[in-house]
């Protein structure tokens, strides 16, 4: 299926978030994901069908601190 990922196509046959962040290599504790504008908890990321054209958002969490 064709989803557009961080505002580009991407072609995935993975069927949910878990899926799709394994896929792309990324840690779920790491990032924080919006599908078509609604915040997905992780805890509902392997309930979380994906469906063609879906637009994901994948936000990386950066550390850090003042100094």
């Amino acid at each position: 299926m064709r989803l557009k990922v961080n505002g580009e196509a991407y072609d995935t046959s993975q069927e949910d978030i878990t899926g799709l962040l394994n896929e792309l290599k990324i840690v779920p504790e790491r990032v924080a994901v919006e599908v078509n504008l609604k915040i997905i908890k992780r805890t509902d990321f392997g309930n979380c069908r994906l469906q063609e054209g879906d637009r994901i958002e994948i936000v990386y969490f950066v550390g850090g601190g003042m100094q």
